[in-house]
């Protein structure tokens, strides 16, 4: 197979896979460049479409402070967020976020020059920035897509899934083997130090707020590699999502800012619900939202309920909610005078590699940052706009860890590296597997079984399943195509999500039984390590 060498490579080309090429470009001497891949185009990922905006302790933002932020992020994390973690975050953003108005992003400002922020829910302070109203994923990607394009010193490859992470006999990564889906070839690169970007799991699920490609391909990876995986129950529903009928299966976002400007939840009939649920009502955290929509929903018998923003200024609606506004109107909706059809879609997947906020895994030479990454930052439900936020200070923390750390790409490849590598140069049968009516069913299993509500009979029918079709896919390592790739990695996940929703019997966050509905007052985590016994641990 074709081989090249990098001191550094990223997976993934989101915000945190974009800004830390360019920490590193910036702040390392990289004899051998940084080679980075993604499996679509450059900035195609979760970050793109983030909507709201991004969380930010700034200083000219009079009154807000990280002692403010800090204890917000853990009322709503349900007693797994680690204040160290989050303190650590916060007291960052504000460099953070100016030094990313250097990569042409540019944060909307008032008619004098000042940041503009909003609120969103379950935070006690308006400290949101935003991006061109709602689209301020797209403004970030898009002004760090511009530098990485210009950067001599990063190697783009576009269209490319990787296949398996290259581990040595001593358990340290030294590389991966990836599969180009133009030139239809697997290659190998070789690096000492090896980033994991690729986002969330999503598309497990038959709704969802995010693009196609997220599969759950880095946790595929990380958990196959030998890294520890952790708390994998948390997949975060987002409340509104665009449902404009229930045959619509990856759901427009409709941002948790609509409702901090002042929108409420009604039903069919226009009855305001959430005061039944929770004080804060449309701005509650949002687990208590998602399932207090759900309920509403299958108490009335509703594939929706609405989300009412005819309540804000027309002119204000239409300036801030740009992006909305439009992809509603071009659905018939006209949101100053007609209430918007929303249900819950899975969006934030708050567990994923177990890693430190600057990215360290259990495995030496392998880091893992952003939404594939569990830090301590989201614990069991991720506070509004802190994932944009854990993207770019986790990245910039890493390129300092980096600057410490020896970049020679490894010399040696022992006998352990070479049988892996062997196996990738080897013919697979090539069984004609339905891979979209396969995809389609796993979508299905998973959202009926293990989605908003949970029970163990629920968990122990879709854990049956998905053993069948893991044992019916003759592809537990090289595959022919993305596709099957991407197939691979669901069942990992949906595996994964499965054995840890199972052993927390509790309900916490967003992880809700009916038949555990207590909340045990110890928090502990789940950690799952692929052993011979593929082992659970609490923790």
């Amino acid at each position: 197979m074709k081989h090249s060498e990098y001191s550094v490579i990223i997976v993934g080309s989101g915000a945190a896979g974009l800004y830390t090429a360019l920490k590193v470009s910036r702040q390392i001497n990289l004899p051998d460049g940084i080679l980075l891949i993604t499996k679509d185009s450059l900035g195609e990922s979760n970050s793109k479409y983030a909507q709201g905006g991004i969380v930010g302790v700034i200083h000219q933002n009079a009154g807000d402070t990280v002692e403010l932020h800090v204890a917000d992020t853990l009322k709503a994390g349900a007693g797994l967020t680690d204040e160290k973690v989050t303190e650590y975050i916060s007291q960052n953003s504000d460099e953070v976020i100016n030094d990313l108005m250097n990569f042409d992003i540019n944060f909307d400002k008032d008619s004098v020059g000042n940041l503009n922020f909003t609120l969103e829910a379950a935070h006690s302070f308006r400290r949101i920035l935003h991006v061109g109203g709602d689209a301020t994923g797209k403004g970030i990607v898009e002004g760090l897509v511009k530098n990485v394009r210009r950067d001599s010193n990063i190697t783009v490859v576009e269209n490319s899934i990787v296949a398996e992470l290259l581990i040595n006999a001593k358990k340290e990564c030294k590389g991966l083997i990836y599969y180009n889906q133009l030139t239809d070839e697997h290659e190998i690169a070789y690096s000492s130090a090896v980033i994991l970007a690729t986002g969330g799991v999503g598309q497990v699920y038959k709704y969802t707020t995010n693009p196609d490609g997220a599969t759950g391909d880095g946790i595929d990876l990380a958990y196959n590699a030998g890294a520890v995986i952790r708390d994998m129950e948390f997949i975060q529903y987002h409340p509104t999502a665009l449902a404009i009928s229930p045959e619509s299966k990856n759901r427009f976002l409709i941002s948790e800012a609509v409702r901090g400007e002042g929108a409420h939840l009604i039903d069919k009939s226009g009855q305001e619900f959430m005061a039944k649920y929770h004080d804060k009502r449309e701005l509650a955290p949002r687990d208590i939202v998602t399932r207090a929509i759900y309920n509403e929903m299958q108490t009335k018998h509703s594939s929706n309920m609405f989300l009412n923003a005819t309540l804000i200024d027309k002119t204000k609606l239409f300036k801030r909610f740009l992006t909305i506004s439009k992809r509603c109107l071009d659905n018939g909706i006209d949101i100053s005078k007609t209430p918007i059809p929303i249900a819950p879609a899975a969006h934030y997947t708050m567990g994923g590699i177990k890693a430190t906020v600057e990215g360290k895994t259990n495995i030496n030479g392998l880091y893992a940052i952003g939404e594939v990454a569990s830090t301590g930052l989201h614990g069991a439900n991720r506070l509004a706009s802190t994932s944009l936020l854990a993207c770019v200070v986790c990245a910039y923390i890493l390129a300092d860890y980096l600057s410490f750390t020896n970049l020679e790409t490894p010399k040696i490849i022992d006998e352990k590296i070479n049988e892996t590598v062997e196996l990738y140069s080897l013919p697979i049968s090539e069984n004609d597997y339905n891979i979209p009516l396969l995809k389609h069913q796993l979508k299905d299993l998973m959202w009926d079984n293990v989605g908003i509500i949970r029970s163990e009979e629920k968990l122990l029918r879709a854990q049956k399943a998905v053993n069948i079709m893991k044992k019916n896919f003759e592809r537990n390592r090289k595959c022919l195509n993305r596709e099957e790739y991407e197939y691979r990695n669901m069942l990992t996940v949906a595996e994964l999500i499965i054995k840890s929703a199972l052993s927390r019997k509790e309900s916490r966050g967003a992880h809700s039984r009916s038949d555990y509905k207590q909340t045990f007052e110890l928090a502990v985590h789940t950690e799952i390590l692929k052993t011979q016994n593929e082992d659970l641990v609490l923790c």
